[in-house]
């Protein structure tokens, strides 16, 4: 089976099921994160704000690691991904990812940047990543405490309007644009999968 038949690989009329995976994937994981945000902000208090924040922390670094595969899967498939509609909804389109991108990127780096900054090193599910080294190092801590919260909710309003847009495109203007991200491409008859 070449790439190009292949249901791993993104294709011009649909998205291939590694692509599909980690984007839904990344979906719940989003949803799990704004949740304890959510929460937190709401009343840091109550047992299941507790509960949620408990995991933000790793949750966010298994996001990390998540938008590197999904950037790097994107980039093996950049010729055989679906196109851009023409015009200023594709220039938007095309900008707004590119923004979703830099902002997942961002958002995590600066709170690893101010785990390490604090001193009091990152611990993922359990297992340490860096150990804490005691010593403040503001300079690292400034520009999370600046931005990381900014960030994320600039990120949580994206992710809404990415929704929005791609259920207007499915429901509303009666284009296939969810369907290439929830069953990928259409087979060609005859072709069996």
């Amino acid at each position: 089976m070449t790439k190009d038949h292949s249901t791993l690989f993104d294709h011009p009329d649909g998205y291939g099921l590694v692509s599909r995976t980690l984007h839904w994937l990344m979906a719940a994981l989003f949803a799990w994160q704004f949740t304890s945000a959510i929460l937190h902000a709401v009343d840091r208090d109550m047992p299941v704000a507790r509960f949620f924040w408990s995991w933000h922390f790793s949750v966010g670094f298994l996001l990390f690691l998540a938008i590197f595969l999904r950037g790097a899967w994107a980039l093996i498939n950049l010729r055989n991904r679906p196109v851009y509609a023409a015009g200023l909804l594709g220039t938007a389109a095309r900008i707004g990812h590119l923004v979703l991108y830099l902002l997942m990127l961002a958002v995590p780096t600066l709170a690893v940047l101010r785990a390490y900054g604090s001193g009091r090193g990152l611990e993922v599910f359990g297992i340490e990543v860096f150990a804490g080294g005691g010593e403040r190092i503001p300079a690292l801590m400034a520009p999370a405490n600046m931005l990381h919260g900014l960030f994320g909710w600039t990120l949580l309003l994206l992710i809404l309007g990415h929704t929005a847009m791609a259920l207007t495109h499915t429901y509303v203007w009666r284009e296939g644009t969810l369907t290439r991200m929830l069953r990928g491409r259409p087979s060609p008859v005859g072709e069996i999968d």
